[in-house]
């Protein structure tokens, strides 16, 4: 196979890129944690003070109740994140360090591995050889291309444990504020930060849309029922809870 051939076999491909083909965010991006970070946010601190509502409390404990949730949330969101991220960037580097080890000790080894890989996808034997030899002449280029083939990462775009905090941090505070903001304003019945807080799940699993392949209108209504069943069910039970207790 030529470079000729390749490059009219995947003709079409660059045909279809001029003319704006483009696919959705698979990954999602950043869209994705601060959406559902936003979404915990909501869910928990909604069904945390509608159940406390249930029990016939006052307003001014309930809303001590929403912003206590609001903060040992956000703080516990952050860091989950921040360890579970930092976990993981240090698996990733350790790894990194035992495959630049193997590429310096090994570099024939490694260099026939990664031909081999190509071969193995469809690349006649030759032509894998020689592009795996071309790869391999600059070590930090093929530590990436052993890195992305092997272990499936990309060495130059390791997640940010900080970064993955505070989004954690904001994105939930931001999603726990809206079920206590009516009461910060003056509201005194439970009625109001629940339309607000549900309004806020619908607009949510709209949004989460975006990096799916659901309609908006079904994504925002199953996170409005999700979300909804979830401060009915705290509701009842602090509704049980303080006919007991009281």
């Amino acid at each position: 196979m030529s470079v000729t051939d390749v490059m009219d076999a995947s003709a079409p491909t660059h045909v279809a890129h001029r003319d704006n083909h483009t696919h959705r965010d698979v990954n999602g991006g950043w869209l994705r944690p601060a959406v559902f970070g936003a979404m915990d946010g909501l869910v928990s601190n909604l069904a945390l003070m509608t159940g406390v509502a249930g029990g016939a409390v006052s307003q001014q404990t309930i809303i001590i109740t929403g912003l206590a949730g609001l903060a040992a949330g956000a703080f516990s969101m952050a860091a989950g994140e921040y360890t579970s991220v930092a976990s993981q960037r240090e698996l990733v580097l350790a790894e990194l360090d035992i495959e630049r080890a193997e590429l310096r000790k090994h570099p024939t080894d490694e260099r026939d591995e990664l031909a081999a890989l190509y071969v193995s996808r469809g690349v006649e034997p030759e032509l894998a050889r020689k592009v795996a030899e071309q790869l391999s002449r600059d070590p930090e280029q093929a530590l990436e291309i052993h890195a992305r083939e092997e272990l499936g990462i990309d060495p130059s775009d390791l997640p940010s444990p900080t970064v993955a905090a505070v989004s954690s941090f904001g994105s939930f505070a931001l999603g726990a504020l809206l079920p206590v903001l009516p009461y910060l304003l003056g509201a005194s019945a439970l009625w109001p930060a629940v339309m607000l807080a549900l309004l806020g799940l619908f607009a949510c699993g709209a949004v989460v849309a975006r990096v799916t392949a659901r309609s908006w209108w079904f994504s925002g209504v199953r996170q409005l029922l999700l979300g909804g069943a979830a401060a009915g069910v705290t509701y009842i039970l602090g509704t049980l809870f303080g006919t007991v207790i009281g």
